[in-house]
């Protein structure tokens, strides 16, 4: 076996994990076969068992592996070429709505500690207008967040800061222009089929299957650009599994396809780790990637952020630079201090230390 493992740089489950995970994708280990024991990379790579376990929990969390009772660990992901049969779709009358999920309050006493420090630290600058792609403190503190949690490898030049989802969704629309149609899962958030309506874009609504968008459906659609909440989908909180994020980068792998990936509330997913974003697993530079801190901290806040594929950076600043940002500069200031101190972080770690907790009784 080629699998490495840097003691001086942890954690080194994460290591083993994605190592298993590049070479499931490739290939290497097809579907079907077993991966080796947890007791044979152990001995090889000189970490403990607890290790290598947590390594192979998140294979299996993620849906490119299973284990098998006294059997081990088998691959189940499935890379193709072309499209699965279609599964069985959910619709608007087969689904009960769900409520969002209710996670515990970021801390107040710390919110307002680091109200006052910024109001003492920044002074100066507070009453400055903001740059119109947001202040650049929160922008590369964004950038060093999503490298450190998401896997994302990005520069601060392609995050654009906006007062909440709803706001970047137009922005977006105006960016990419109404000579595309749009693909929205159904059911989806109300909202986001308001906004292209709104905005007189044709759209197309692409049913659920149990695992994301359903495969016939997305084979033969007519949009150019999908629209989609791979972590818990609103109301009917399906995940996208492994095999079908890798659908989705396939589909958008034709010339003049983009992807919209919403990335709401995944960083309370009660996995070891939070599911790997389509922008950080697509080749192909036309992922734009969404989130807010309405969940993680407040929805008072109401500021969001999108991260574009480095082929768009300057499309926007063609079409949009002229754009104020709508984020006044104090919550900006804040919102970098945040992340900056760890506190944000520490948070986002107790809610899913917790949530485990529930779901472990």
């Amino acid at each position: 076996m080629k699998y490495v493992a840097d003691k001086n740089n942890r954690p080194v489950y994460l290591q083993i994990y994605k190592q298993l995970r590049q070479d499931i994708i490739d290939g290497i280990y097809p579907p079907g076969s077993k991966l080796p024991s947890i007791r044979l990379l152990c001995d090889e790579l000189s970490v403990s068992t607890v290790t290598v376990e947590h390594a192979y929990a998140l294979l299996c969390d993620e849906g490119y592996i299973e284990s098998r009772e006294r059997s081990g660990f088998f691959v189940i992901f499935l890379k193709s070429d072309g499209f699965a049969a279609p599964a069985e779709t959910r619709t608007k009358h087969s689904i009960a709505p769900q409520s969002y999920h209710t996670y515990p309050d970021f801390p107040y006493s710390v919110l307002a500690r680091t109200m006052r420090k910024v109001l003492s630290d920044h002074a100066d600058v507070l009453r400055e207008r903001s740059p119109n792609a947001g202040c650049g403190e929160l922008r590369e503190a964004i950038k060093k967040y999503l490298t450190r949690n998401r896997g994302m490898s990005v520069e601060s030049d392609q995050i654009m800061i906006g007062s909440g989802a709803e706001y970047l969704y137009g922005l977006i629309i105006t960016m990419l222009g109404r000579k595309h149609i749009y693909g929205i899962e159904s059911p989806s958030y109300q909202k986001i089929e308001q906004i292209y309506s709104a905005a007189d874009v044709r759209h197309e609504l692409l049913p659920l299957s149990h695992d994301g968008i359903d495969s016939a459906a997305l084979a033969k659609t007519k949009a150019s650009v999908i629209h989609t909440t791979p972590y818990r989908s609103f109301p009917t909180g399906i995940t996208a599994s492994a095999n079908k994020r890798h659908e989705y980068i396939r589909w958008a792998s034709k010339k003049g396809r983009i992807i919209i990936e919403d990335d709401f509330e995944s960083e309370f997913s009660v996995s070891s780790k939070p599911e790997d974003t389509l922008f950080s697993l697509s080749p192909h530079d036309n992922v734009i990637y969404m989130n807010t801190f309405s969940k993680t901290i407040s929805p008072a806040l109401r500021v969001g952020y999108m991260v574009l594929p480095k082929c768009l950076v300057s499309e926007f600043e063609k079409k949009l630079g002229f754009y104020s940002c709508t984020v006044p500069t104090f919550e900006q200031f804040v919102l970098a201090e945040l992340i900056n101190s760890g506190d944000f972080e520490r948070h986002i770690n107790r809610v899913r230390r917790s949530l485990r907790k529930k779901k472990e009784e």
